[in-house]
């Protein structure tokens, strides 16, 4: 099982890759945790409001594809039926 850490321990490593100078890389394995992992903790606990917004944003285009590919699967199966 992985290991749990603590809110003040994912805010604190969010703070030294944003700070300090070092690639994430180097800041993810100074840590003993996984690259993807910080990512995730920056994306979590970045305190930059164009970041939380950047998130926000790709939610929602990720959530109107989806919305946009359902449309046309539908307007085709329409199609279809009105030929027939």
């Amino acid at each position: 099982m992985a290991p749990k850490h603590s809110e003040d321990f994912k805010r604190e490593a969010v703070r030294i890759a944003t700070h300090s100078g070092l690639t994430r890389r180097q800041v993810a394995s100074d840590l003993g945790v996984g690259f993807s992992t910080l990512g995730k903790w920056m994306r979590e606990y970045s305190t930059d409001p164009t970041a939380a917004e950047d998130a926000e944003l790709r939610r929602e285009n990720e959530r109107l594809r989806k919305e946009n590919r359902i449309l046309r699967e539908a307007r085709e199966v329409l199609k279809k039926a009105a030929i027939h």
